[in-house]
């Protein structure tokens, strides 16, 4: 059976852990969980756990160099885009949506945008988790590299493990079925105070 090559984009070290910026890193972390699995260091500069249906990566560069790893995985395990899945945090998702998509622009994501320039395409499955737009007048670079609130702390959890759904059925089913199923359940969830 061919595997799959899952992306959790992130900034690696303890200060970024809790990062909107890392939502990746943590949904990663639940599909190892659940797997049994645990990651190890590979040479294509990504620590790496390998189950049966996928090899699941977290680059250990810096969000806007995510795309050297993940190419050098696609390479080492002969996966091409079409069974590439990225997981990422998005500005433009209101927190508490998770959303599917395959190809389309980066939306100013420099972990999207490293990937697609070293691949040569934007045609990969993405699942985007929503972080919502920054409060005020605050700029989306620090917005992005803010741990979540306190509010949405509580709801952490339980959109990690919906977004760790939404990558296992995208393996499973296919991006419409899991449109379908997960695109028109949001969580009543209203961020953080504006």
């Amino acid at each position: 059976m061919d595997r799959w090559l899952i992306a959790g984009l992130g900034n690696p070290g303890p200060e970024y852990a809790g990062n909107r910026h890392n939502a990746g890193f943590m949904v990663l972390d639940e599909l190892a969980a659940r797997a049994g699995g645990r990651f190890k260091a590979h040479k294509s500069r990504a620590e790496v756990c390998e189950t049966s249906a996928a090899i699941l990566a977290k680059p250990f560069t810096y969000m806007n160099l995510s795309g050297g790893p993940v190419k050098a995985l696609a390479d080492f395990y002969k996966i091409g885009p079409e069974r590439l899945i990225v997981v990422h945090d998005e500005l433009d998702v209101p927190y508490g949506a998770l959303r599917a998509k395959l190809g389309g622009g980066d939306n100013g994501h420099n972990g999207l945008k490293s990937i697609t320039k070293v691949l040569g395409t934007r045609d990969y499955l993405r699942v985007r988790f929503g972080i919502g737009r920054p409060p005020g007048r605050m700029d989306a670079a620090s917005f992005v590299l803010r741990d979540f609130a306190t509010m949405e702390r509580k709801d952490l959890p339980f959109l990690v493990d919906r977004a760790a759904d939404v990558v296992e059925s995208l393996m499973a089913h296919g991006l419409e079925v899991t449109q379908n199923e997960f695109h028109r359940v949001d969580l009543n969830i209203s961020g953080p105070p504006r």
